[in-house]
């Protein structure tokens, strides 16, 4: 199975930013495409008018049915951030379509910083879909600090986490998401952003790029630059996923530890809130 990412510009105009993701798209055969948080836009917004006039709805959306449209002619899966309005309610959501259209929505659960005075936290479960070709879950951004977020997609049966982000603290989100990746035994598909974007205050945000693809050992097979725009493309075998032991094996060459199997939950704490 062949996976891309495609690492975006930051403060691109919306026609550019979607037409030039769509022109990778068709150029390359590839069986999943994952983009970045909010790929059609900023991720700094100064009001609440300006942010609505990012969002759309899903699947009826303008960006959602361009990314639809490329998936259909060029036979593959796209995994995008979408900035969604649903009637009155703004959410950071991430969309999977395929050839056949919208396959699932995702809500962000753990709102950032400042995106909790735009956005609403997600109301949906954490979803995982079978494209066939492996079984695909979602996650956004700073979803990557709660270990729960991969956890659950992992024992929900993904082979691969799709993470769009956009990250702009050093690289700790690329070096969690190679601890999240190791501990469930998934790939993990981080695309991001680089550039600069206006901040608050008349201070700039730069993203520091480096998205990256991540196998169920927690190596880095592909790693972007952190300066410029890129994609990448990964060979992998969702199989490797489905297999939950560490590699070492008992004196009967069975697997002596399963990341799963030997979990001691008897031990482990409810939640104390």
């Amino acid at each position: 199975m062949r996976v891309g990412v495609i690492q975006t510009a930051a403060g691109t105009q919306v026609q550019e930013v979607v037409g030039d993701a769509v022109r990778k798209i068709s150029s390359e055969r590839c069986d999943l495409w994952v983009l970045p948080e909010l790929f059609h836009t900023s991720l700094e917004f100064t009001s609440r008018e300006r942010l609505i006039e990012s969002c759309e709805e899903i699947p009826g959306g303008p960006v959602t049915q361009e990314l639809i449209n490329v998936a259909s002619k060029s036979g593959t899966f796209i995994i995008a951030g979408i900035a969604e309005k649903d009637e009155e309610v703004l959410y950071n959501s991430a969309v999977l379509v395929g050839p056949t259209g919208v396959l699932a929505k995702y809500r962000k659960l753990h709102l950032f910083y400042r995106e909790k005075a735009w956005f609403t936290p997600g109301n949906l479960p954490l979803p995982v879909v079978d494209i066939g070709l492996a079984r695909i879950g979602m996650m956004i951004c700073f979803d990557h600090f709660f270990p729960e977020t991969a956890r659950t997609l992992a024992f929900r049966g993904a082979d691969v986490i799709a993470h769009p982000a956009g990250l702009f603290v050093a690289d700790v989100g690329q070096r969690t998401m190679q601890v999240r990746a190791r501990e469930n035994g998934v790939y993990a598909i981080t695309p991001t952003r680089v550039g600069r974007e206006h901040a608050e205050g008349g201070s700039y945000r730069h993203f520091v790029g480096c998205s990256q693809i991540v196998s169920p050992t927690g190596a880095v097979i592909f790693k972007a630059s952190a300066e410029r725009e890129e994609v990448g493309f990964a060979e992998i075998d969702p199989a490797l996923a489905r297999d939950k032991s560490i590699g070492l094996t008992d004196e009967n060459h069975e697997a002596s530890i399963d990341r799963f199997r030997d979990r001691q939950t008897l031990f482990y704490e409810a939640d104390p809130l």
